[in-house]
């Protein structure tokens, strides 16, 4: 018997009135939300473009940071964001690993800890600040210094790199899991071969939202890493993130909308950069794995 071909279906206009309004509504509601992301896009280039060059990324504040660069900034708030990287991302993976794939007799447990989790990472990261304080600054005598805001910072992006790699984990069909397990491959096989490399791209969203919230977090760091704009030389030093450099000077320092605008324009830039890095990463990393 012969097929006959398909023909390709066209998308055809809601006639519904309900389905009408929706479909305005969705549009509208993204127009708005591309609209203001425009805005606040524009306004930043707008302001911070004309006052950034190699010289603003390669010197020092000057007149509290109304003049000169931000290369202590910079160096502050890598360390800080390595930190909390290095801390939270082996921990985070290592506890959504047991979740997903070894928890399952322990189902109380389980449940408590993931509300636990869903718990601090609704918590205001005010109150992360003053647990920092506490526990870094005070009780193991960290002080104010970068250390003591990279573990505070680890300890506010761990919730969000464990849940997120936990539903990665879990998208993973469980039919990988049987095929591997009747193929004989162990625990650890199966993990490393099969399932890893299928979660990669929804592990590295979770750790480009870690990345994000490390990034951009301000209240947390004012209470652990300091305030200081001098060149840090150990993670002991007091030191001042991006966040807080642009806090400082839209609020607190006449005259340097500019080059708050300027800091917050680099901050963006970095964070664009090194999203497209991750995610091309792991996508040469997936092809890798599909095509070896």
């Amino acid at each position: 018997m012969a097929v006959r071909p398909l023909k390709p279906q066209t998308l055809q206009p809601p006639s519904d009135p309900i389905d009408v309004l929706m479909a305005l509504l969705t549009w509208g509601t993204f127009a708005l939300i591309l609209g203001l992301l425009a805005w606040l896009l524009g306004d930043i280039v707008k302001q911070g473009l004309p006052h950034l060059n190699w010289a603003f990324i390669s010197t020092v504040p000057e007149d509290a940071g109304r003049r000169g660069g931000i290369l202590p900034i910079l160096l502050s708030t890598a360390w800080i964001v390595g930190i909390s990287l290095a801390v939270a991302l082996p921990l985070g993976l290592a506890t959504a690993l047991w979740l997903s794939e070894f928890a399952r007799s322990h189902p109380k447990f389980k449940h408590s800890l993931n509300l636990s989790l869903d718990i601090l990472a609704a918590m205001p990261s005010i109150v992360f600040g003053l647990f920092g304080n506490a526990m870094f600054c005070q009780a193991l005598g960290f002080g104010f210094s970068i250390l003591s805001g990279g573990l505070t910072l680890a300890c506010m992006i761990l919730p969000i790199t464990v849940r997120t790699s936990q539903n990665a984990l879990q998208t993973v069909p469980q039919t990988y899991r049987q095929v591997g397990a009747g193929l004989g491959l162990s625990k650890t096989a199966l993990l490393r071969v099969v399932i890893l490399p299928v979660a990669l791209p929804g592990l590295s969203v979770g750790l480009l939202l870690g990345l994000g919230r490390a990034m951009a977090e301000t209240a947390a760091l004012i209470f652990t890493s300091g305030y200081v704009t001098r060149m840090p030389n150990s993670i002991w030093d007091s030191g001042r993130s991006l966040s807080i450099h642009i806090y400082d000077l839209a609020l607190n320092i006449p005259g340097g909308e500019a080059s708050a605008s300027s800091t917050a324009l680099v901050l963006i830039g970095l964070l664009v950069v090194i999203n497209s890095i991750i995610m091309a990463l792991a996508s040469l990393t997936q092809t890798h794995n599909s095509n070896p």
